[in-house]
């Protein structure tokens, strides 16, 4: 067998999508059961990296409660056509056609029972099967159009094709071979770009502050966080760097460096009418041990510690503590609030925000206004979903749009 990251690619194509990812996989071979010819190039040694390494392993290929509101856009209604043609149902069938065993896990959002390179073998079956021709080890060197259509020059020759398609991803997780390839190729074409940043990412700490929570660093508490007008009730994690865990991960797309976060540590009770209850009840209880029965002792210790060392909550009975002194405590849980020095960065966030203006596009076919036969899907695009399965929905979505057409 030849050896393929030397070996020309096909002279010309009918389409060729730039990208082998969940978008540019699920175009490729939607596009090859239309009959069309395929060819799918990309320059890493391995195809869909990111979902291999997705929900832990697990991948998070969908949420069964996708709505268009599970979407950050500067085009809030562009994402609703797509979404509609293309449902988590619709791609719950391709999972149950390759029996694949799936499961819920919280919230609408599916994983599968094993691995998630089940995900990715279903895409390369269907790939196959429609006869698309995929090449790793190929980088683009240049991109010219054509009267009808582009000549692509690549490491391993040019091609020439009707259709292209742009399905690069976005700039989060560069280890895994992130790039702005597609902001690039958008710039050529005169598109206009939205800022970029990343997004469901993990918030770094300023000094002193860290040098408290590190201590707390692997554990975790089930909380609500708000910020501009955005609340996200789930899980948060303490982290060496600051915080991170679902709810810090999904606020994290509405927060702008500067903003301040408020925490609610205990939002499934009132705390100032507990402690008021327990010290009724157990007048000689340390309000560390009344704490540690909601959090975990070294959460609780910390906590006050941060909040109140000036005032040794920590080692007071409960009756020595008025209700002015209960409602202080109740209140810094309920509304702890906190600025953030930074998020880690591109470096481990799951998606990017921003991106390729979504007015630049059409809804229905993902092609660009200004230039036939070109199209971007998936992350590349300004749509960002929420996390748990949102993500791939719309990459999933986006690119059967496009399949369509191209």
């Amino acid at each position: 067998m030849p050896d393929q990251s030397i070996t020309p690619i096909q002279k010309h194509t009918d389409v060729l999508i730039i990208g082998a990812g969940a978008a540019g996989l699920m175009c490729a071979f939607r596009a090859g059961q239309r009959g069309r010819k395929v060819l799918v190039l990309d320059h890493a040694n391995k195809v869909g990296k990111k979902i291999l390494m997705s929900g832990g392993g697990r991948c998070n290929f969908t949420n069964i409660n996708c709505e268009p509101d599970n979407f950050l856009s500067n085009n809030k209604n562009f994402c609703k056509s797509a979404l509609s043609r293309f449902t988590p149902y619709d791609f719950i069938e391709l999972v149950n056609k390759h029996d694949i065993p799936y499961h819920e896990k919280s919230l609408g959002q599916l994983f599968c029972d094993h691995k998630s390179k089940d995900i990715l073998e279903m895409l390369l079956k269907e790939c196959s099967q429609a006869d698309v021709n995929i090449r790793t080890h190929c980088s683009i060197e240049k991109i010219t159009p054509l009267e009808k259509g582009f000549k692509v020059e690549t490491t391993l020759g040019a091609t020439s094709c009707e259709s292209l398609v742009i399905a690069t991803g976005g700039l989060s997780i560069p280890k895994m071979g992130a790039t702005g390839f597609a902001y690039q190729i958008a710039k050529q074409f005169d598109l206009d770009i939205l800022p970029t940043r990343a997004g469901l990412v993990p918030f770094t700490l300023n000094q002193p502050i860290l040098d408290i929570l590190s201590q707390l660093s692997g554990s975790s508490l089930e909380i609500t966080v708000t910020c501009n007008a955005m609340s996200f009730n789930e899980s948060m994690l303490f982290t060496h760097r600051g915080l991170s865990g679902p709810a810090i991960l999904q606020i994290s797309s509405y927060w702008q460096q500067g903003d301040e976060i408020m925490i609610n540590l205990l939002p499934n009770i009132d705390l100032y009418e507990y402690l008021v209850e327990k010290r009724s009840q157990r007048s000689k209880a340390e309000l560390k041990t009344l704490l540690t029965e909601l959090m975990t002792k070294n959460i609780a210790q910390t906590l006050i510690q941060l909040w109140f060392a000036d005032k040794e909550y920590n080692n007071r009975q409960i009756n020595q503590l008025s209700n002015l002194q209960l409602e202080e405590i109740a209140n810094q849980f309920h509304t702890w609030k906190l600025k953030p020095n930074n998020t880690e960065g591109y470096r481990t966030a799951e998606v990017t925000l921003g991106g390729i203006n979504c007015n630049e596009l059409s809804s229905k076919t993902m092609q660009a206004n200004k230039k036939d036969g070109l199209y971007f899907i998936g992350e590349a695009i300004d749509v960002t979903g929420h996390l748990g399965g949102f993500n791939f929905q719309w990459a999933w979505a986006s690119a059967a749009a496009a399949a369509e057409y191209v």
